[in-house]
């Protein structure tokens, strides 16, 4: 890595595994057909991107989750409790690959290593434990510092976000890498001249020579 001393890394995609399939198919179950309309890799809408940004609490997502259960089940549908949604919409959140952990831990002597997700505090709590039941410590024991959109109030890919982890660190952003599986958030990145590496699908974090 060329004259590069800090690295930002995105959560979901690049150090845990997530499949948003998976979330489709169990809001699908509870009868919601059509929730990849308001919610994407890369992005977000409505109220998941204000869910994202903390402009709104889990008890207000939850409400508006089931107002779209509402409005969209049929005559007979039956009444769907907070914890039906709250696993549905976990459900994308999968395991933390160990090599990415192990790799996580052998180049923190070398690089200061940061977290910038884009996340909610439901989400929060469950990666926090399938991290704790996998691993001693916790997941932000691998950082110098974790920044999560929810409680930071920016999310990628605004510029606001970066910009604040770069100043709050004292970070050159010529020598400071972001790195995400979503192109888009790269180019957020970019923006505030951080160098940026994007990871296609297929690719890890494993797979490059750091």
């Amino acid at each position: 890595m060329d004259n590069i001393k800090n690295i930002i890394f995105d959560l979901g995609g690049v150090i845990m595994d997530i499949d948003v399939k998976q979330t489709l198919k169990a809001f699908s179950r509870l009868g919601i057909k059509n929730i990849e309309n308001y919610f994407g890799h890369g992005f977000a809408a409505s109220f998941f991107s204000d869910h994202e940004a903390g402009r709104i609490s889990d008890e207000e997502f939850l409400k508006e989750i089931k107002k779209l259960l509402t409005e969209e089940a049929s005559n007979d549908a039956v009444e769907i409790s907070d914890e039906a949604v709250i696993d549905a919409w976990n459900a994308l959140l999968l395991r933390f690959p160990p090599e990415r952990i192990s790799l996580l831990k052998e180049i923190k002597s070398r690089y200061r290593l940061f977290l910038f997700s884009n996340t909610n505090a439901i989400h929060y709590d469950k990666f926090r434990e399938i991290y704790r039941n996998s691993f001693a410590g916790e997941l932000e024991d691998l950082f110098e510092k974790a920044y999560f959109s929810h409680s930071m109030g920016h999310r990628k890919p605004d510029i606001g976000g970066f910009e604040l982890i770069i100043r709050e660190n004292g970070l050159d952003p010529k020598q400071s890498l972001f790195v995400d599986d979503a192109f888009i958030n790269v180019e957020g990145a970019l923006k505030t001249g951080l160098r940026g590496l994007y990871l296609p699908p297929g690719f890890f974090i494993t797979d490059i020579r750091w």
